[in-house]
């Protein structure tokens, strides 16, 4: 056997004992691996890998976001407040439906268009967290096979936990970190149940419901609330048995539409149907947004709404601090343990223990 010179060098540093033996030296490595993982990312660092675009940073800078530590809560808000700048640039769109309805599937259809095309999309889907457990499934990405995989598309599963109407308490700040990572579209999906599309609707400029054909969808559609805020009704699944029944419905709810007052945005809401699971009518729902966007950036409603969105924004993060000081509070802990042990023993009422602790707050 031959030896190249190299070789013969590091045999012989092997019997000065001037580098360690082979297992050591994997060991060796494997100890650097490991204490690089334990290394964590300053908010310096993660904002200049968001910036760059690396989503690596950007789940961790998301994770930082959603945390409830206070540590983490202080590098969050430094994190959003060097991301703000340069946020802002995205379209934000809402989608909601029932459980069932094919978000998902529509979704990923809806984003590989838009890959396709060119643009980097972010989908924020919101998870149903068990009011026991208080785990969630958090299977987007399983269901979102293909999108998940595409280099221009970030998916970020958040348990919506006990924030209201199901949406992820931090969805705003995420919102701020994914535009400043230069996505141009960002998707938030809810779980589709009680107040979550109102409050979808407050934090995006195009709010798209979702339905189905023949699943009692087309009287309960005609209710005021949810068909008032939505900017375009998409009736799902329009394909095989179903595309006769889509096509009803979409004449039904066509109807129900031109019976509320034009928007402040002056557009008109329309319906289409679309088979996200043979990816057809897609484009033409795309092309339906393009033109509602195309609309409010002239006549000047999209940034009226930027701003609407703002005080919301600004309404809801004050009513969070408030509460979260509010439970925080030493004081207010040991009360609301003494008196919901007065509760228990009937030597109380809710409301004179809330009105107690309210005034101790004060």
């Amino acid at each position: 056997m031959i030896l190249s010179s190299q070789d013969s060098h590091d045999g012989a540093l092997h019997e000065k004992g001037g580098i360690d033996p082979p297992d050591s030296l994997s060991q060796s490595a494997a100890d650097r691996l490991k204490s690089n993982r334990k290394k964590v990312p300053s908010v310096s660092q993660l904002v200049e890998g968001i910036l760059a675009g690396d989503k690596t940073s950007l789940s961790q800078a998301i994770t930082r976001v959603e945390s409830k530590a206070k540590k983490h809560q202080k590098e969050a808000k430094d994190i959003i407040e060097a991301c703000l700048p340069y946020a802002n640039q995205s379209v934000r769109i809402g989608i909601t439906g029932v459980p069932g309805v094919g978000k998902s599937t529509f979704i990923e259809a809806y984003g590989k268009l838009l890959t396709q095309s060119g643009y980097k999309v972010a989908v924020l889907a919101v998870d149903p967290s068990s009011s026991l457990s208080g785990g969630s499934i958090l299977g987007d990405k399983t269901r979102m096979e293909e999108l998940v995989k595409d280099p221009k598309a970030f998916i970020r599963p958040s348990a919506s936990g006990d924030s209201l109407g199901g949406v992820a308490r931090k969805t705003r700040e995420t919102v701020i970190l994914c535009e400043a990572a230069g996505y141009d579209y960002i998707i938030i999906e809810t779980v589709g149940v009680g107040q979550s599309e109102t409050a979808v609707h407050s934090m995006t400029d195009f709010f798209l419901l979702l339905k189905l054909a023949g699943a009692g969808d087309e009287l309960q559609g005609i209710k005021r609330g949810i068909m008032e805020m939505a900017d375009a009704i998409v009736i799902n699944k329009a394909d095989g048995e179903n595309e006769k029944a889509a096509k009803q419905a979409k004449l039904e709810f066509n109807r129900a539409l031109h019976l509320y007052p034009t928007k402040d945005s002056t557009w008109r809401p329309k319906t289409l149907t679309c088979s996200a699971l043979e990816q057809q009518g897609i484009d033409t729902v795309q092309a339906l947004i393009s033109d509602y966007f195309s609309l409010t950036k002239e006549n000047g409603y999209f940034q009226e709404k930027r701003n609407e969105q703002n005080k919301f924004w600004l309404l809801q993060t004050i009513e969070s601090q408030l509460k979260r000081d509010f439970y925080d509070h030493p004081d207010i802990k040991k009360e609301l343990e003494r008196q919901l042990q007065l509760l228990s023993e009937n030597k109380t009422t809710p409301f004179e223990a809330a009105e107690m602790l309210l005034r101790k707050g004060r």
